[in-house]
């Protein structure tokens, strides 16, 4: 259950927040996880746009409630598109999310990420690989793996969280969020969620969905994308423990989780 460190009411108020607002989504990711991104936006409440045209990128991102950046399968005309969609949002005032996904492994997209520091994302979300190298510690990982464990990226999320003013997500076994005033530590989920393509891209939509709740604090809201995740995991976890029925189960899982569950399905410290 979640400790005294987080409002036993946070997981169950935003929830139930997120199914009343069915926030819209517009998601500027790689093209392996598009799908599944948009299932999971679906199945937890809120609902996905997928354009990537630099050509009409600006007219959805106005429309959006939240957008994802999303590096994985980079192109110039995307990274085109991913720089006004943020420049839209930061003049509309609307939560970005940045997955920095494959930093460190090649020139042209590192350099990419490392330029929208400046632009302030609301919240990074990434693995401990990614979120190392994000702040500039010369690691990369195994594809789009992570070679790091998560309390091993602490200094790098506080570094570019204090950079940035956002909030800096590391995922894992446990989970670390981390704004500049507050850190936490998340349990829970299942290790079959790193055996299906996209779990994590997703919840980087997923993330920027719970960002663009009315009145949301951005921490509290990072915390609520995963703990939803996580609960939707072990649920899973409970049905099968093969990769393929895996992915169905969660997808079910995240539509018919209730507020409530997710409270008790996870174990939140915080450690300021």
């Amino acid at each position: 259950m979640a400790s005294s460190g987080l409002s036993t009411s946070t997981f169950p108020v935003l929830v139930a927040s997120l199914r009343e607002h069915a926030p819209l989504v517009h998601c500027l990711t790689n093209s392996v996880v598009q799908e599944i991104t948009a299932n999971v936006l679906l199945a937890a409440g809120a609902s996905p746009v997928m354009a990537d045209s630099p050509l009409e990128v600006e007219e959805f991102a106005s429309k959006a409630d939240g957008i994802l950046i999303n590096s994985g399968t980079p192109t110039r005309d995307s990274l085109d598109a991913m720089r006004t969609a943020i420049a839209t949002a930061n003049a509309s005032n609307k939560p970005w999310v940045l997955d920095p996904v494959g930093i460190g492994a090649a020139r042209f997209r590192t350099e990419f990420l490392y330029s929208l520091l400046d632009s302030h994302p609301t919240a990074i979300r990434g693995n401990a690989s990614e979120i190392r190298a994000l702040a500039g510690e010369d690691v990369v990982g195994k594809g789009v793996d992570s070679l790091h464990d998560v309390p091993g990226a602490f200094n790098a999320a506080h570094l570019l969280a204090e950079r940035t003013g956002g909030v800096v997500a590391v995922s894992g076994p446990v989970d670390l969020i981390v704004s500049p005033s507050r850190s936490s530590w998340l349990t829970s989920g299942s290790g079959l969620l790193q055996r299906v393509v996209g779990t994590g891209c997703a919840l980087g939509g997923l993330t920027a969905a719970y960002l663009s709740i009315p009145g949301a604090n951005a921490h509290s809201a990072v915390i609520a994308a995963h703990a939803h995740v996580g609960a939707a995991g072990q649920i899973a976890a409970r049905k099968t423990m093969s990769p393929g029925s895996f992915r169905v189960a969660w997808l079910d899982a995240l539509y018919e989780v209730c507020p409530d569950m997710v409270h008790d399905l996870v174990n939140v410290e915080d450690t300021q």
